[in-house]
């Protein structure tokens, strides 16, 4: 996790905060001194560099609190607060109860950023105004490799976020005011590699014009460079000049041709950098760029805006550092420090015309200037050197006699901000005054810019998508496949109102007023009554292991219900449980002490008057946790004997020990392989878990199956669009087999408790279709076959003529189709040899002579590796509808001992057999080969 990092010491105080890194570690020991460093005072002997904060709020009651990422004996990070000169154990407070990755705090503005570690995936906290943390809401599958906190002083956080699937790109994401929902403002801005080797943003924020902004867009392999007026809510790209330098006609027609600027801020603090503006200028853009399709680093100019972005003109041919004068009533322009030179460009008309002036006899490089602040005050100091080997030169540059006189008010004239017509920028007309062009006059030190600012109307653009909406072609907010809008906060309690979100939200500091504002607000709504929903026990941790005699603090999470009327039991699996009157008791864990070392069944309970719902949770003491993924069936029938089998990668060296449970049992079968048969007498949804220890290591999985006595399935294929969004994880393949699911629902009228989907792991996409009969049958046997045979022939010819498809996202639509070889025949739990299981027989044979050929002989097929290599960063989630393997004993604790050649040996076995429970590598599970 990459963050801003703001440090503030204060010059004009006898406090100072200073750091001493320790040689060949990490870590820092802290020290203060409030006498002007004669005496130095010892705050904490293990903090991270540059990870430490003093006085950058009057959100800290104390004035001289510390904020720290200290280190632990043990190597743990903790974010730590105390008073610089009082910073014992006893007075350090923890904000965060838990710990926090390296590097990760950040201090800034109104919030608080930090990091957990976690498995895999990144988790963000925030506190806003010092409050409680808070998870930090992205969209559900931006999955972020990278996040940097790019500003956060206005009232809301401008967070770029790098994507599982992007490289050199980042996403520019806005948050709400408290920092915690954040919603998409722009995808793909490009970086740019600074001299310090760090990726810098191609996104800049133009002072003096709220809510202006101005990014580099990457863009079918092109980069064009965009601007938006309302804070990223609407983006648009850059028109060029009309003429050139030499007054020539520029024929570039948008959106083919356009003005694409260069956004990198010098690292050298007394330079332009390829794009300045100043508040006290407001509407003043100076950039350099090119003209043409794409941003170009060759052939560029210097380019200035008068009116915000909404006009441009060419002010010279080549690369030079613009600075502002006399609160941005003058500029003046210098050649870029590679070319020596000892002449100043200043211009009075915002860019129009440019007067020469020598400010040296010998040409200079120059290095870097420095523009004196202060209404009194006209000096410019140049710094450079006269050769390579020279030293530096000073040049002190008194501008004051370029001015005539004082301004007076005819002097001024007054400017409209505005949009390309639009009057209205962030919900108010606003009027600035400024210098009339040409006026050789000083600004006077009362001189003020904006001379009024008057309300308008609210209007579609002056809100954005909520969180979980997003913008469709014809404008509209609309929820994202993933996100559920009926979701009610379990904070809410009967009696109690919510605002109920429209889709929209109001541009953060926008000003506008009525209007649509009542359409477009969240309405406010009185919260139901509803049953509990959604209930997840866990350890404060996220292990599933603790230590024997420790504290172990379990979290209860519920994602809807009225946690005021509804009580939660915890039973901790030992003979004690603990109830509450309401969920808000809970908040901060519920601690508990085991006594005696194994496995115990952590069970929740959440109950009120409209239901109830229960989750386990298997805590092991003394226990390791590591990787293992569960390979089952979605269906299978009723009275048969199916293989279930484990799969733990990277191979274990020593013994690993398999612990299964079946629904609701306590007690689990403990086998020493990977593989188990069992039977399911009933039929309904059975859940199967499973753990392993290996040492001191542990891991567990949870899969759903249907059990039938019958069924048909078909194998389902997409347009290859769906793969370029597949990031290939459990979550992604459950929310898309449930649109997918909708979707065929739409062309048939089977009810949708009897359809299940299911989406295979692995790219290109695949999906299975079940068809399964009703759980009553009270029409038969024979008519429930025939059912599923008429549904399967409608399913198939919508598939067949493209008629189910979905929408993933907004432009992207995907076409399901039927994989016509795959047809699967109905299968039934029956003994007689009917045409259905013949054909089921002849499919299996020659599957298994199709696998066994491209097996043998994959290196000669070119095109067939497609299917048959394995990609070694794709995970197996599921094996065919219907397994069988041989039995495999229970054994008893005492006989754990098994030889690693009993398991590779039935692993051969397995393999000749022909049971394929093909293992594909995953992200999460390394190393992992192909059987």
């Amino acid at each position: 996790m990459s963050l801003s990092n703001v440090m503030r010491d204060s010059a004009c105080c006898p406090a100072t905060l200073t750091q001493r890194l320790r040689w060949g570690t990490f870590i820092t020991e802290l020290y203060s001194s409030v006498d002007f460093g004669r005496k130095w005072q010892l705050i904490h002997e293990r903090v991270t560099p540059s990870r430490f904060y003093w006085s950058v709020s009057g959100l800290d009651k104390e004035p001289d609190l510390v904020h720290m990422e200290a280190h632990t004996p043990d190597g743990n990070v903790q974010y730590v607060t105390c008073r610089a000169q009082t910073c014992t154990e006893a007075n350090r407070n923890y904000p965060f109860p838990g710990y926090i990755d390296i590097s990760s705090l950040v201090v800034q503005d109104d919030y608080i950023f930090i990091q957990v570690p976690t498995s895999g995936r990144a988790t963000y906290y925030v506190s806003y105004k010092r409050d409680l943390f808070i998870q930090i809401k992205l969209p559900k599958y931006s999955l972020p490799k990278d996040l940097h906190i790019v500003s956060s002083d206005e009232k809301q956080v401008f967070a770029a976020v790098q994507e599982w699937n992007q490289n050199d790109t980042y996403n520019l994401y806005l948050s709400d005011t408290r920092g915690i929902y954040f919603t998409l403002a722009l995808e793909n801005v490009k970086t740019t590699r600074g001299i310090g080797g760090n990726q810098m943003l191609d996104l800049y924020e133009v002072a003096g014009v709220k809510g202006m902004l101005i990014a580099n867009k990457r863009q079918d392999h092109q980069v064009k460079t965009f601007m938006t007026y309302n804070k990223g809510r609407d983006w648009r790209l850059l028109q060029a000049p009309a003429t050139d330098l030499d007054g020539n006609d520029i024929h570039c027609i948008l959106p083919f041709c356009s003005l694409n600027l260069q956004l990198q801020t010098s690292e050298n603090p007394y330079l332009s950098g390829t794009i300045s503006t100043k508040s006290s200028a407001p509407g003043v853009i100076v950039a350099t760029g090119n003209i043409g399709t794409e941003l170009s680093y060759n052939n560029v100019g210097m380019f200035i805006s008068s009116d915000a972005g909404n006009s441009w003109r060419q002010i010279f041919e080549e690369e030079h550092n613009v600075w502002f004068l006399d609160k941005g009533g003058a500029l003046v322009a210098v050649k870029q420090p590679s070319v020596p030179t000892k002449h100043l460009w200043v211009s009075f008309d915002e860019g129009r015309q440019w007067t020469q002036h020598s400010f040296s006899a010998v040409p200079l490089f120059v290095d870097g200037v420095l523009v004196e602040a202060g209404a009194e005050n006209q000096i410019m100091t140049f710094f450079g050197h006269f050769s390579h080997r020279s030293e530096w030169q000073l040049i002190k540059i008194d501008y004051k006699s370029i001015f005539s006189r004082q301004c007076t008010e005819e002097d001024y004239q007054t400017w409209h901000l505005h949009n390309e017509g639009e009057p209205c920028v962030m919900g108010q007309k606003q009027i600035y005054m400024k210098r009339r062009p040409g006026n050789y006059c000083m600004l006077g030190k009362d001189y003020s810019r904006i001379l009024s600012a008057e309300s308008c109307i609210c209007r579609a653009h002056d809100f954005e998508c909520d969180y979980g909406y997003e913008r469709r072609g014809d404008g509209n907010c609309r929820h994202a496949f993933w996100f559920n809008p009926s979701t009610v906060s379990r904070s809410c309690s009967q009696g109690q109102n919510y605002f109920n979100s429209t889709g929209y939200r109001k541009v953060v500091l926008n000003n506008c007023t009525k209007g649509v504002k009542e359409i477009y607000t969240a309405r406010k709504q009185q919260c139901p009554n509803r049953p509990p929903k959604g209930l997840l026990v866990t350890s404060r941790d996220g292990k599933l292991t603790a230590n024997l005699g420790s504290n172990v603090t379990f979290l209860v999470h519920l994602d809807e219900g009225d946690s005021i009327r509804t009580n939660i039991q915890l039973d901790f699996g030992d003979g004690t449980a603990v109830s509450y009157s309401n969920l808000s008791w809970t908040e901060e864990g519920i601690k508990h002490v085991y006594k005696s070392a194994g496995i115990f069944r952590v069970t929740a309970l959440a109950e009120n008057t409209l239901g109830y719902d229960t989750t386990t949770l298997y805590l092991h003491v003394i226990c390791p946790v590591e990787h293992i993924h569960l390979l089952t069936p979605f269906v299978v029938i009723k009275n048969k004997e199916v293989n279930i089998t484990a799969v733990v990668l990277p191979s274990h060296s020593r013994t690993v020990t398999y612990f299964w449970w079946f629904g609701n049992n306590t007690e689990p079968v403990i086998t020493l392989d990977g593989s188990i048969s069992h039977t399911f007498p009933n039929d309904g949804m059975h859940t199967i878990t499973v753990q392993v220890a290996a040492a001191n290591t542990i891991l567990q999985d949870t899969k759903t199956i249907a059990v039938k006595e019958f069924f048909k399935s078909l194998l389902l294929s997409f347009s290859p669009n769906l793969d370029e969004f597949n990031p290939d994880i459990p979550e992604w393949r459950q929310d898309v087999g449930r649109v997918i699911k909708k979707a065929l629902l739409q062309v048939s009228d089977f009810p949708e408790e009897q359809l299940l989907v299911a989406v295979f792991p692995g790219v290109p996409t695949a999906a299975e279709l079940f068809l399964l009969p009703h759980k009553n049958q009270s029409e038969g046997k024979k008519k429930s076959e025939e059912v599923l045979e008429q549904v399967s022939d409608v399913i198939v010819t919508a598939l067949n003529q493209n008629l189910v498809e979905f929408e993933l996202k907004p432009g992207v639509r995907v076409i399901v189709y039927n994989t016509q070889l795959t047809l699967a025949p109905l299968v039934d739990s029956s003994p007689r040899h009917s045409n259905s299981a013949m054909l089921m027989l002849l499919s299996v044979v020659f599957l298994g002579l199709a696998v066994f050929l491209i097996y043998k002989f994959k290196r000669k097929i070119p095109w067939i590796n497609i299917y048959a290599e394995v990609n070694q960063e794709k995970e197996q989630e599921m094996i065919g509808s219907v397994g069988q393997g041989d039995s495999t004993p229970k054994i008893t604790l005492s006989e754990f001992s098994a030889s690693k050649e009993l398991m590779e040996k039935e692993l051969d076995a397995r393999i000749k057999r022909g049971v394929g429970n093909a293992c594909e590598s995953t992200r999460e599970i390394p190393n992992c080969t192909s059987v």
